[in-house]
């Protein structure tokens, strides 16, 4: 009680003694400035000078031909219209169907070039990942799990299965895949009890 008594008095002080409470507002009148005396404009425009003098060419213009009917000599008639002649039925040969050109073979496609000493390295070891995570596998199905062990063995049956899948198109891929699959399985083995 003796806090909100003390908390009280303070703000009632703080106001008091804000400038806001003690200043009288006074009403700002506008003073318009002072205008300014406008531009004298003449009321005549000034005087034009002097066109300058142009000799006037005087000989005669041009004569003309006289337009009368004889002058041009005869005009020619209309040509007469000839009939036209009914259209003959022609035969147009029916067009042969040419047979189905086959499709065009697949682009081949780009893939990684290795030495058969590299081919058979990354082959070695993607078939021992595959029997580590294998291993593994099989020793984890017959225990209870947690949640979040379950996820990880979701995500290592993935990794496997993508590397199998992968192993015929890109080795390299299918390598990496199994060795991910090969970590997260070692890493589970180990939090196992």
């Amino acid at each position: 009680m003796r806090n909100a008594r003390a908390i009280f008095g303070i703000l009632a002080l703080t106001l008091a003694s804000t400038s806001c409470l003690r200043q009288k507002t006074q009403a700002r009148v506008f003073i318009p400035p002072p205008a300014r005396p406008a531009a004298k404009v003449p009321q005549e425009p000034p005087p034009l000078p002097e066109p300058p003098q142009i000799a006037a060419d005087q000989a005669a213009p041009p004569s003309l031909p006289e337009m009368t009917p004889g002058a041009f000599g005869e005009i020619p008639e209309a040509p007469k219209r000839v009939p036209r002649r009914p259209a003959q039925h022609i035969d147009t040969p029916k067009p042969v169907i040419a047979p189905a050109a086959p499709e065009p073979a697949a682009p081949p496609k780009l893939a990684q070039m290795f030495t058969p000493e590299e081919f058979r390295q990354n082959t070695r070891t993607l078939e021992e990942s595959l029997e580590r995570v294998a291993r593994a596998l099989a020793i984890v199905e017959g225990k209870s799990l947690t949640p979040d062990q379950r996820e990880i063995v979701e995500r290592i049956r993935t990794f496997r299965k993508q590397a199998e899948q992968a192993r015929d198109e890109d080795l390299l891929t299918a390598v990496s895949l199994a060795k991910r699959a090969d970590l997260l399985a070692k890493d589970l083995l180990e939090r196992l009890p």
